[in-house]
């Protein structure tokens, strides 16, 4: 072993023994050897000579990069020297009276082998080596071993250059073509030739040379003379092959791979055709029904299915009545086969189920009426349908255990039913009946046969009711025929073996919830939906994922049906009894573990029973006494017992709390406003007073910040619920929220704020007084850290809920700007911070890189310059304002931001901006006259003096909408003159 050996043996160690140091060396050396002048001749000679495969490997992989990278520059001589040595390798001939060993080494020398040919073949075929494949085939008949390298070079041709599978350069495409054109004229029909004397000689002797071949040839099927494989010498042969039953299975599936390939060929649809017709496909149908496990079965269905979707295609395409009607026959004869194969073998990859059947089912939409085959057809679509979203039973334990596999299981199945659904749809569209009655046949087939073991086809049959459900519009589905009737009963009064199942009951739940309109105007059904979401089939059932979506659902069902549920209202509440117990009793301690959302849904619902004005007062007060009381005394002890509290059961405690606000919180949203407050007072007494105590919370946990958020949360709802009735809680729960000045609890502040604005107005004048300079500060000192982390980014997290406390004060003062309470800017202890707000809203209405906050900030001065400025030119209620807007507000923002070549006229959002920009310009001149106009148009507008005068003009029109688009048109202009530049600032 020499040198250049053994640096090749360590540059391929993967043992991890060789010195890493060591490996470098011996990689440089070899990258050296390849720049050699010699480089070629050495890898010949280690070729003929060597057995050891890392070094035919290296030796052929530096012949394929020295011809890539240097073929231009190589002479003649050596080009000759390099075709002749690998031609020779490749046929089992002598280089230099040495019989070369590439030929016995194991298959990836070979691939490797004919890649360098290939490599060859592209730069010289046909212009300088144009016999390279009539040479090749007189050696075929040294046996299997060419026949093999001959293969081998045929598809690496395939795979490196002809096939456009995959991504492929424009000279790469050019050299191709010129391949395939070279060898059209020259060597195919030879090439076809051989291929059938291999196949027809080796059949019974060696078919693993025959599978070679025939996996070779499917390559070349799709661009050859299709002449010369349809012929009475191939075709037969083929055929022949696949129907054999002595022949090995992988011989079969070749053989029938190359009929795919010739059906597959791309040809003028009235030819293709007659192709499809002579093929007799027939033959081969009796073959899926075998072992559907095996290669061979695998095949024929590729075969039956590709057969399929070209006659088809060929059905759109075929422009004659009579080429329509053999079309329809040839589709009618292959369909019963492709519907058994669709159900029970396993599908090629390449052949879309879904595709193929729409394509189908749209075929059938331009009938008026179908046939009583296409009516069959129907039929076994939907089956298909049914077949195809079925889970494996397999997946079933980990289905309900939702356990990582059951959770990609039914992603993956979520994804791939999408496709059937829609397909469902236009079969419905197509055969409205048939789809019914199969749906319906389909229910009472998993009522009748229902197990725990097959839960699968329940919950398909299930499935395929809810999605009828989704088809039918609220109109259809009210007025309900007899079928929709019959299938709803037979729902609604099963009780499924398997309804433990979780996919199960989730499914049964849901398709209840799709049919509720229909319910709703069939009342007598009500007791039975009632059952199912209060019984172990819903709210009671076992699995904590089907209770909890029940809940939900339920609370939906509530919703919809309302005022019909009050003679049920006892019922109810005697069957949730135990869920709100769990809440209401005192047993802190013996409480599972549980998220604090559980049970919300259940309140809700029961919030929106109790809570209708058909409930009697009386009875009202007693429902919601029964559920407030408990609850409000639990938190009222806890409180009380706080101080004593370790820091485990302070920490169960407050987890407590949380989950009683919660329901708290959930249960308020079944009472009006209204309600609380002008008919039935003493409901919002009860409120009120659960408001107090949930108030306390903030006193006794001032830091705990899931219990303020859920405080705040309910205090959000008290001020719906309550109206103007919540104003004497307010200073409290105000002072106690804003003990704590987080960010990320500020922003909530400003947002209850917000509702309490939206919601009162001017009323809340003084509440606003009192809490904006804290606010103020507060937040003005926070957000100075937004500016500051543009230097050193410290804390993403930080930064992120900074800028959101930015964005929610920009807010907030857009909203007391627009209610009317600007004068809260004004009020003595504010007014240290006119200011800085007037400074933020600036720079903000200037640069901000969102439009929409900018176009706030703009609308906040219209507001505010409306509001302070009177026409007169009396005193200024707020001194230095009007100096502030027209000297740098309006030139600021209405100019030079607009100038800027960011502010994008093409944008929408840009537009509105631009329309609230030119707005400011009005109210300014009807505010402040000639002072305003005359500063503005010195400041801005160079010569000539007719821009000015035209501004001026229009600004004094009526006609805002002329104002603008003459503004727009007059920046555009001003920026071709300054050619971007501010230079008249």
């Amino acid at each position: 072993m020499d040198d250049v050996e053994k640096a090749i043996l360590i540059s391929f160690d993967e043992s991890g023994a060789i010195d890493s140091e060591l490996k470098l060396q011996a990689v440089n050396f070899c990258q050296k050897i390849k720049e050699t002048p010699s480089i070629c001749s050495l890898c010949i000679e280690k070729l003929c000579f060597c057995k050891l495969v890392q070094v035919q490997f290296w030796c052929l992989q530096a012949l394929q990069e020295v011809i890539r990278v240097k073929y231009g520059s190589m002479s003649l001589e050596e080009k000759n020297f390099i075709r002749k040595s690998i031609f020779s390798m490749a046929c089992l001939e002598g280089i230099n009276d040495k019989m070369c060993v590439v030929l016995d080494s194991p298959a990836f020398i070979k691939n490797k082998l004919s890649q360098v040919l290939v490599t060859l073949i592209y730069f010289e075929y046909p212009l300088i080596w144009s016999s390279v494949f009539v040479d090749f085939l007189p050696h075929l008949s040294k046996g299997a071993v060419v026949i093999d390298m001959f293969s081998r070079l045929l598809n690496a041709l395939d795979d490196e250059l002809v096939s456009m599978d995959y991504p492929r350069t424009a000279e790469e495409v050019a050299v191709a073509g010129r391949v395939k054109d070279a060898m059209r004229n020259q060597c195919v029909p030879q090439i076809v030739r051989a291929w059938y004397d291999i196949v027809s000689m080796y059949r019974n002797t060696d078919p693993e040379t025959c599978v070679t071949v025939l996996d070779c040839m499917r390559r070349y099927v799709s661009w050859i003379d299709i002449g010369l494989i349809v012929n009475d010498a191939f075709i037969p042969l083929l055929f022949e092959l696949i129907l054999v039953d002595g022949l090995s299975e992988q011989l079969r599936a070749a053989a029938a791979g190359c009929v795919l390939a010739v059906v597959s060929k791309r040809m003028d649809a009235h030819s293709k055709l007659s192709l499809l017709k002579s093929l007799q496909i027939s033959r081969v149908f009796g073959l899926v029904s075998d072992d559907n496990d095996s290669d061979l079965v695998s095949a024929i269905a590729a075969l039956i299915t590709g057969y399929a979707v070209e006659v088809l295609e060929c059905s759109k395409r075929v422009n004659t009545e009579d080429a329509k009607v053999i079309s329809m026959e040839l589709l009618d004869e292959v369909l019963p086969t492709v519907f058994y194969v669709m159900q029970n073998c396993e599908m090629d990859a390449a052949f879309s189920i879904v595709q193929f059947l729409s394509g189908y089912v749209a075929t059938m939409k331009t009938h008026s009426s179908l046939q009583e085959n296409q009516m069959l057809h129907i039929s076994q679509i939907l089956e298909v349908i049914r077949t195809q979203i079925r889970y494996d039973p397999m997946y079933r334990n980990n289905l309900d255990m939702v356990d990582m596999i059951g959770v990609e299981e039914e992603s993956r199945m979520l994804e791939f039913r999408k496709d059937l659904f829609v397909l469902l749809r236009n079969v419905g569209r197509v055969a409205p009946e048939v789809t019914r009655i199969f749906i319906r046949n389909s229910l009472a087939s998993a009522i009748s046969s229902s197990s725990d073991k097959n839960a699968e086809e329940v919950e398909a049959a299930l499935s395929l009711l809810y999605a009828l459900g989704e088809t039918m519009s609220d109109e259809a589905m009210r007025g309900g025929n007899g079928l929709l009737s019959e299938l709803v009963t037979n729902l609604l009064s099963t009780r499924f073996p398997c309804h433990s199942n979780r996919l199960v009951a989730l499914v049964y739940l849901e398709t209840i919830a799709r049919y509720m309109k229909f319910i709703q105007e069939n009342v007598q059904y009500i007791p039975l939906v009632l059952a199912a979401f209060l019984d172990e089939r819903g709210i009671h059932h076992p699995n904590i994922y089907v209770s909890r979506r029940a809940s939900y659902l339920f609370m939906r069902i509530v919703k919809l049906l309302k005022s019909k549920l009050v003679p049920f209202i006892e019922t109810i509440l005697q069957s949730l009894q135990d869920v709100v117990a769990r809440f209401t009793s005192m047993n802190l301690a013996s409480r599972e573990p549980a998220g604090s959302e559980d049970g919300a849904y259940v309140f809700e619902a029961i919030g929106l029973l109790i809570g209708m004005e058909d409930v009697s007062l009386e009875k009202q007060s007693d429902y919601l006494s029964s559920l407030l009381t408990p609850l409000c005394q639990q938190v009222e002890v806890t409180l009380m017992n706080a101080k004593a509290l370790n820091p485990d059961e302070s920490s169960l405690q407050i987890a407590n709390i949380q989950q009683i606000i919660v329901a708290i919180n959930a249960l308020s949203k079944g009472f009006s406003e209204r309600l609380v407050t002008s008919s039935r007072p003493a409901i919002g007494h009860m409120f009120k007073q659960t408001l107090d105590v949930l108030l306390q919370i903030l006193v006794v946990f001032p830091k705990v910040e899931p219990l303020r958020t859920k405080v705040l949360s309910f205090i959000h709802r008290m001020v719906d619920t309550l109206g103007a009735s919540v104003f004497p809680y307010l200073p409290k729960a105000l002072e106690q929220l804003l003990a704590e000045s987080e960010p990320k609890e500020m922003v909530g502040f400003l947002l209850l704020l917000n509702q309490l604005i939206c919601k009162f107005s001017t009323l809340v004048r003084d509440i606003l007084e009192e809490v904006f300079p804290t606010i103020a500060g507060r937040v003005f000192s926070a957000i100075q850290r937004v500016v500051d982390s543009s230097v050193t980014e410290t804390n993403t997290e930080e930064i992120r809920e900074l800028q959101e406390l930015q964005k929610t004060l920009y807010t907030f003062l857009h909203v007391i700007a627009t209610h009317d309470l600007s004068s809260v800017f004004l009020s003595p202890r504010s007014r240290d911070y006119l200011t800085s707000i007037m400074q933020l809203l600036l720079h903000t209405s200037c640069h901000h890189k969102d439009i929409v906050t900018r176009k706030a900030c703009v609308q906040i001065f219209i507001k505010l310059i409306k509001d302070w400025c009177a026409k007169s030119s009396g005193e200024e209620k707020v001194p230095g304002f009007k100096s502030f807007i027209i000297e740098t507000f309006a030139t600021n923002c209405c100019l030079y931001s607009v100038l800027d070549k960011s502010f994008e006229f093409g944008d929408a959002n840009t537009l509105v901006l631009f329309g609230e920009i030119v707005l400011a310009q009005k109210v300014m001149y009807e505010k402040f006259g000639d002072d305003f106009l005359v500063h503005f148009v010195s400041k801005g507008f160079p010569s000539p003096q007719n821009l000015a005068e035209q501004y001026c003009q229009k600004l004094k029109g009526n006609d805002i909408k002329a104002l603008r688009s003459y503004y727009q048109s007059l920046i555009e202009h001003l920026r071709v003159q300054q050619n971007g530049s501010l230079v008249f600032r």
